[in-house]
Order: structure tokens, then C-alpha cells, then sequence
């Protein structure tokens, strides 16, 4: 199949006539491009649809929601010279061919009309930067003014204009760059232009929100291998201007011949490890800062190397992170928080060996995360060693053994105290106070250790006898 037969059997379709038809009766020349042309070629299903008109393209969008009738929905951004046309489940963007230039002291572009070889210039790599026309004329014709067909082919990555001046121009560039290196299996970025970011990697946090850096990178963390952009965000120097707490785990010490592993690497595999399992992007995250707080922990006691408690201080670390990236502070930090927290307690239960009241306590603290917090366990298995692979594999096939039957019996998971703090306080006539704590916290240890079953009957006696040694008794009703 030549190219101009793939384009034809990927664009006819009645939406793409119908704009070709409504460009020739406002006089205008009208293509489709960037990630919607080069995903033909890439054998991909794309669902953004980008639509350059060489004049005016709200005038063109004006058209198409005419013609397509009353379900179509238009939306007009005339400030920025742009138009959306949504039908059903296909959205629209148009804009007129234009032409940007920058002045040293600002970071908003003096935009122009232009042509439509400016417009193309102006975007990002050159497999992006490729155009198939609509108009009936010339319908499937390919405009390809920067070899980006090649580039495809070599699997490249690669800007149309000098790299210095477009990743200058739109420092976020630079991640996009990473980020289909990441999503596009195979793709390099052009030495040339790798050479660039790292020359530019500073302009990322001087010209480009937290906003925009933070959703490009949970694009890589959603890529099938995140590893791939994250080596290459450490490489660049951008991991360095924007999670600088990321890049603290870089490096192998030693010490008197006792040496530990790259933290920064282990993280990559564990991420790599967690993606071949799930599609849960805070899972993922989870899976990058389980070890953050390992640089402030660091020792060397005793001729070994130890990191206590960084699990504890990495949860700590979080918030201010996830407030600086511009992450969301609600009940997803909250989870990743939990997570990084306890991803050293099922492996303590393994080397301890597995009691019930240990059990309980991580099936209550863990909750619904259970299952999460198991998998970034497993993840965290990097050893090259099959035999320990397996060992460990095995002992948490163990755990989670355990946690069946522990969870079948006691129902611990998410529990609360049988007797409430209402309760308490009503049978011994108290208000709310440290007494009324002291006897529910110490139902709950009781369960939890196991000294009484989780069940109301003998949650009360328990109460009664716990109020009995602090000098409480029962108000006559």
C-alpha cells in the first residue's frame, strides 16, 4: 500500500469530506495535522483531530457546525484565534496557519497569520509537523516539508527548526520530547536535539508552570516502560531542576568495601516492575517515591550500610512535594502517602515471621490498599538473583495467605470498635474526655492482639473490665 493509499483509506471518512467541503466554500486551504497524521502511519488510533486552515480557522469552524446542525457544539476562543467543533464523540480543534516569534524578555509569542509551511515549523518534532489536505482537490495529498515520513521510518525524534531555538522557545518541549521517546516504542531523540535539552534543561522551571512539567510527566509515568523517560529526565538535567528530591537517590557508595545499590536505578525497575501489572497512575508514583526518603536516612553503622525508617520519613516528605509539582493534595497524596509508609511492613512480616496480631495490624492500617500495597511489594523485588526472586515470591504468597484467613475470621479490614465512644460515654456517664479514648483505643488493641474476638459482646465485657481498672462504673439507667 503507497503512503497516498494508506492516507486515503485512514481519511475517508464523511467528517474529513464535510470539512473539505465546507473549507472550499469559505475559500480557504485546509489541512489536518500533527499527532492525527503522524498516528496513520504509526498504526495508531488517534482521537485528536487538529485542523489548520491557511485564513481564518474559526471562520472554517463556523462552517462545519453549520453544516453537521443542531448537535453539533461550538465553542469560539477568539483571543487565541482558535475554534472547537464537538459532534457525538468527535471533538474538533481549528485554528488559522500561523507564524510565532519571541522577544528575549517575554514568554508569551507575538502570533501572526502565516503560512502554512510556518505553522508547521513552529511545531515540535517533525513527526508532528506533517500535513494531509482536505480539500476536495487535493484530498489525501501529504504536505511533508520536514522529512518527518523519515523520521518515522528511523524512529527518530527530531525538531524542524534548530533545537535551541524551539525547546528556547517552549521549554516544554523538552519533556515532550521524553515523553514520546517513552510512549513510542523504539524512538530516540536525535542526539542533536538531546544535546540541546541539556543546554536548555534550566529554562524548564524559568518559563514553564508546574502545571504543564507535571502533565507530561504523569504522561511518562503512564507509558508502557516509564523508565525510558525517567532516565532520560535524569539525563537531560530537567530531573535535576524539577524533582530534585528524585535525582538525591543517584549513586552506588562505598564504604571499608561494603558498598549498596543505586537507589535511583532500583526505583526505575520498580516503577518498570509495577507497570507491567497496573494502569493505577498513583500505584505508579507510589512505586517512584517508595524509597525518596532513603537519602536523608543514609548511614554507615557497624560496617553496614542502613536506612531506618525511611519509609516513615518519605511519607513525611510528600506533602511538600505533591504541593511544589502542583500533584494533587485530597485522598490520592493521602494514598501514595500510606502506601510509601508501609511498603516495609510486609516484608518485616516475611524475615519476623508471620503472627496474627502482626496481621491485623496491617490488614487495619492498609485497609482497601491492601492488594496496592502487596503489589508495589512484589514490584519492589530487583534482586538478579532467580533463586531469591522466588523466595520472596513465595513468602508473600504466604502473607497473602494469611491475610485470607486472618481477614475471614476477624474482619479487620477497615473495622471500627464494636462499642462506640457514644457508648462508652453513656454507660458510665461521662462526656467526651481522655477516658473515653483510653477505653476505645484499648478495645481496639485488643482486637487487634487478638486477646478478644471482634464481636460485640465481648468488645462490652471487655469494657467494663478496662473502665473497672480506671475507677469507672456503670451509671444505674
Amino acid at each position: 500500500m503507497t503512503d497516498k493509499e494508506l492516507i486515503l483509506s485512514k481519511i475517508d471518512l464523511p467528517i474529513f469530506r464535510l470539512i473539505g467541503e465546507a473549507a472550499d466554500e469559505v475559500g480557504v486551504e485546509t489541512y489536518v495535522v500533527g499527532g492525527y497524521v503522524r498516528d496513520i502511519f504509526l498504526g495508531r488510533l488517534s482521537k485528536d483531530i487538529d485542523v489548520v486552515a491557511v485564513g481564518r480557522g474559526i471562520d472554517l469552524a463556523r462552517a462545519v457546525a453549520r453544516k453537521l446542525g443542531r448537535k453539533a457544539h461550538l465553542a469560539v476562543f477568539a483571543n487565541f484565534g482558535t475554534a472547537q467543533v464537538k459532534y457525538g464523540d468527535i471533538e474538533l480543534e481549528f485554528v488559522g496557519a500561523r507564524k510565532e516569534s519571541y522577544r528575549h524578555d517575554s514568554r508569551k509569542p507575538i502570533v501572526e497569520d502565516g503560512t502554512l509551511e510556518d505553522d508547521l515549523s513552529r511545531r515540535d518534532f517533525t513527526i508532528n509537523a506533517m500535513a494531509v489536505c482536505l480539500n476536495p482537490n487535493r484530498y489525501g495529498e501529504l504536505v511533508d516539508r520536514f522529512d518527518g515520513l523519515c523520521d518515522l521510518d528511523d524512529m527518530l525524534l527530531c525538531t524542524p527548526l534548530d533545537p535551541d531555538i524551539t525547546f528556547s522557545d517552549d521549554p516544554l518541549r523538552m519533556m515532550r520530547a521524553i515523553r514520546f521517546a517513552s510512549q513510542l516504542p523504539g524512538f530516540t531523540i536525535l542526539p542533536r536535539d538531546m544535546e540541546a535539552i541539556c543546554r536548555n534543561a534550566h529554562r524548564i522551571t524559568e518559563a514553564v508552570s508546574a502545571e504543564r512539567v507535571i502533565e507530561e510527566l504523569n504522561k511518562i509515568m503512564m507509558s508502557p516502560r516509564p523508565s525510558i523517560g525517567l532516565s532520560l529526565f535524569e539525563e537531560t538535567g530537567l530531573m535535576e531542576h524539577v524533582f530534585p528530591e528524585l535525582l538525591a537517590l543517584k549513586g552506588a557508595e562505598t564504604r571499608d568495601g561494603i558498598g549498596h545499590k543505586d537507589n535511583l536505578t532500583h526505583t526505575y525497575k520498580v516503577v518498570d516492575n509495577l507497570a507491567r501489572h497496573s494502569d493505577n497512575l498513583w500505584l505508579r508514583w507510589a512505586a517512584l517515591l517508595h524509597d525518596i526518603g532513603k537519602p536523608r536516612t543514609k548511614k554507615f553503622v557497624a560496617g553496614q550500610w542502613t536506612f531506618h525508617n525511611h519509609n516513615f520519613v518519605g511519607s513525611k516528605m510528600l506533602p511538600a512535594i505533591f504541593k511544589r509539582l502542583r500533584l494533587p493534595l485530597d485522598g490520592k497524596m493521602r494514598y501514595v502517602q500510606k502506601l510509601v509508609d508501609l511498603h516495609m511492613r510486609p516484608a518485616a512480616l516475611v524475615d519476623g515471621g508471620v503472627t496474627d496480631s502482626a496481621v491485623r495490624r496491617l490488614l487495619f492500617e492498609a485497609g482497601d490498599e491492601i492488594e496496592d500495597l502487596m503489589m508495589l511489594c512484589e514490584a519492589d523485588i530487583t534482586s538478579k538473583n532467580p533463586d531469591k526472586v522466588r523466595k520472596y515470591i513465595d513468602n508473600y504468597a504466604l502473607v497473602r495467605h494469611k491475610f485470607r484467613d486472618i481477614e475471614e475470621k476477624d474482619h479487620v479490614r477497615n473495622f471500627q470498635p464494636p462499642v462506640s465512644g457514644e457508648e462508652i460515654m453513656q454507660t458510665f456517664g461521662l462526656r467526651p474526655s481522655r477516658h473515653v479514648g483510653t477505653i476505645k483505643e484499648a478495645i481496639k488493641e485488643a482486637i487487634l492482639d487478638g486477646v478478644i474476638p471482634n464481636e460485640y459482646d465481648a468488645a462490652r465485657a471487655f469494657m467494663l473490665e478496662k473502665a473497672a481498672e480506671l475507677g469507672l462504673q456503670p451509671i444505674k439507667q
